[in-house]
């Protein structure tokens, strides 16, 4: 497995993983408008996409927007890949933390993101709809 940069090759598959994966997903023309704009990284595996890691960036900051690995290819660490080539890419860009949020059931997703080193921050009520959820945030900080 490895983990590029997303380019327009791999915008169908992470556009079905979306589908499979969240209630809102993202389309193929809304991952391409991220093309080339803060850290989106896709994790590869015989050349197929299997996962990704988006991140939009303001100045220094980063702001985790989707974390989505295919159902059949969970458990096999490309999470955490995906996250710490993220982390490695921001800290390189300087920015001074990494934030998302996760849905307060999502303990698998809480576990990762622990496990990387992000910490609980707050909370944001009733963040998630269908079904409504509140959102841990979680950041990781890279400064200071």
């Amino acid at each position: 497995m490895t983990v590029v940069p997303m380019q327009e090759r791999h915008l169908a598959a992470l556009a079905e993983i979306e589908k499979v994966c969240f209630h809102a997903p993202w389309s193929a023309d809304m991952l391409r408008e991220e093309l080339g704009k803060g850290l989106f990284l896709v994790a590869e595996r015989d050349g197929a996409a299997v996962g990704y890691v988006g991140c939009q960036t303001v100045l220094d900051e980063g702001y985790i927007t989707n974390v989505a690995v295919s159902p059949g290819c969970r458990r096999q660490g490309i999470g955490r890949a995906l996250i710490g080539a993220l982390v490695s890419c921001a800290k390189v860009q300087g920015l001074a933390f990494v934030t998302l949020e996760a849905r307060a059931s999502n303990m698998p997703a809480i576990a990762l993101y622990e496990n990387a080193g992000f910490q609980k921050v707050g909370v944001r009520k009733n963040f998630y709809t269908a079904p409504a959820e509140d959102a841990l945030l979680m950041t990781f900080f890279l400064k200071g």
